[in-house]
C-alpha cells in the first residue's frame, strides 16, 4: 500500500501553472462536473443516459466534454459491435480518484 505525499497548499511560481487551476481547467468546464458526478454514481453510463441526468446540457456539449475527459485520461469509452451500436463512459482510475473531492464538496453544499 503506498502512501500519498503530503501537500501543502501554496501560491503558485509566475510562468508555472498552478495544480489547481489545471485541476479546474479539466474539471471545471461547465457540466464536466456534473458528467463526473453523474459517473461515479452509476460507474457506467451511455450517452443517452447522461443526456438524460446532466438536464439542459446539448448533445454537441456532451459529445465535447466527454472527449476531452476521454483526452485526459478521466473517462473511458467502450464501443460495442453492434447494431445499432452501443457506447458506454466509464471512469478511468484517475476519474475515480477525484471521489473525495466530489464528497467534501457535497458535505460543504449541505452547510450552505
Amino acid at each position: 500500500m503506498s502512501t500519498l505525499e503530503p501537500v501543502v497548499l501554496t501560491k503558485g511560481e509566475i510562468g508555472v501553472q498552478c495544480p489547481i487551476a489545471k485541476t479546474l481547467d479539466v474539471i471545471g468546464t461547465k457540466w464536466t462536473f456534473l458528467i463526473i458526478r453523474d459517473l461515479l454514481i452509476d460507474g457506467k453510463l451511455r450517452f443517452s443516459d447522461l443526456m438524460r441526468s446532466v438536464e439542459g446540457i446539448s448533445p454537441k456539449t456532451l459529445s465535447l466534454r466527454l472527449r476531452e475527459l476521454e483526452e485526459k485520461g478521466i473517462v473511458t469509452r467502450k464501443v460495442y459491435p453492434e447494431v445499432p451500436p452501443r457506447v458506454e463512459y466509464t471512469l478511468t482510475e484517475k476519474g475515480k480518484s477525484l471521489k473525495g473531492i466530489f464528497v467534501e464538496l457535497k458535505r460543504f453544499g449541505l452547510t450552505i
